[in-house]
């Protein structure tokens, strides 16, 4: 028996090593990943002195709380001349306080999170030392509000995007003409970390590729993905992509029709938006393709480009990857999927 789990460990470290599953050791890199709650600040404000408890909120968190009520609710910056504010911030206190109710028990403990993020952002700041780590604060916005946005001052999660999939709101009429089934169906806690990190990429390297080729845009989004997949490499596959299991899957046992197809039809070298957009915009399928398709198809080829590259020059670090015009990483990869 000992032989067989010997042997059994054996083959494991012999399949993470052939899949490229090295973790850098980051143990010594010191990060702060303390969620600060203006969440609960907000909500525990006295609902009858709403105008007194901003000000205090504002020394409490002296630069999101007018990036919330400025870019948030749209209401301005907080100040006495601003009569705008306090009609706006009454309508959104009340109308959001039963959501942040709910809301209450789902993330009362932000441990994991804190955690889930600390050994992101540890590794964010091996890849990218020059990086510097954002301060993390939550909050509840309106619904149309972003679930991960990063502010001059901090990377802010909106908990109102992260309920579950089965909460009321986003299984409501007006909920799904807002938020069809396959984008609340990601509305789960799991996907915060993957999104913040998304985030975090865009922040570092604004994605500047709208004039290239259809082939360029995918390529410039999948070292975004793969990028991800060096700083989350223990999360699963589905909340980095935002695709299924069973999406992926199709993927992968037909990634040389995809690319074929793509070749069929002369898309390459494309650039009207609208049929961009296609390839790489948010869908429940890409058209063109079997149901069993998911959105986006274009950036999990573009990984597939990246991933070619690796392959053939695997001393290329993240930052050098971002770096690099799509164009040379197309040319040397030689990505030929059967």
């Amino acid at each position: 028996m000992k032989r067989i789990s010997s042997l059994l460990a054996s083959l494991v470290l012999l399949w993470a090593c052939n899949n490229g599953s090295k973790r850098p050791n980051v143990s010594g890199i010191k990060v702060e990943t303390r969620i600060q709650r203006f969440d609960q600040a907000y909500f525990q404000l006295d609902s009858n002195n709403l105008a007194a408890g901003m000000k205090q909120l504002q020394k409490q968190f002296p630069g999101f709380s007018n990036d919330f009520t400025m870019n948030i609710l749209g209401a301005g910056p907080i100040s006495d001349s601003n009569q705008v504010l306090p009609v706006a911030n009454r309508m959104f206190f009340t109308s959001y306080y039963p959501v942040y109710k709910e809301l209450e028990p789902t993330f009362k403990d932000m441990g994991k999170l804190e955690n889930e993020l600390k050994d992101a952002f540890q590794l964010v700041k091996y890849y990218f030392p020059n990086y510097t780590i954002p301060q993390v604060i939550s909050y509840i916005g309106p619904f149309d509000a972003p679930g991960v946005a990063i502010t001059k001052d901090a990377l802010a999660i909106g908990l109102q995007l992260y309920a579950g999939k089965d909460f009321p709101f986003y299984t409501s009429t007006q909920g799904q003409e807002l938020f069809p089934l396959y984008i609340s169906r990601r509305f789960e806690k799991t996907y915060i970390v993957p999104n913040c990190m998304k985030a975090v990429l865009e922040d570092m390297y604004p994605d500047n590729s709208a004039s290239l080729p259809l082939i360029e845009q995918m390529t410039e989004k999948g070292k975004y993905w793969w990028v991800l997949d060096q700083l989350l490499p223990d999360v699963a596959d589905s909340l980095k992509t935002g695709y299924t299991q069973a999406q992926l899957e199709w993927c992968t046992q037909n990634e040389g029709v995809i690319w074929g197809l793509l070749l069929q039809n002369d898309l390459m070298y494309n650039t009207d938006p609208g049929i961009i957009q296609m390839y790489i915009g948010d869908a429940p399928s890409t058209q063109g393709f079997p149901p069993a398709s998911p959105g986006n198809i274009g950036q999990w080829i573009g990984r597939q480009v990246v991933r070619a590259y690796i392959n053939k020059f695997p001393e290329t670090t993240p930052e050098q990857l971002m770096k690099m015009p799509a164009r040379e990483i197309i040319e040397k990869a030689k990505y030929k999927p059967r």
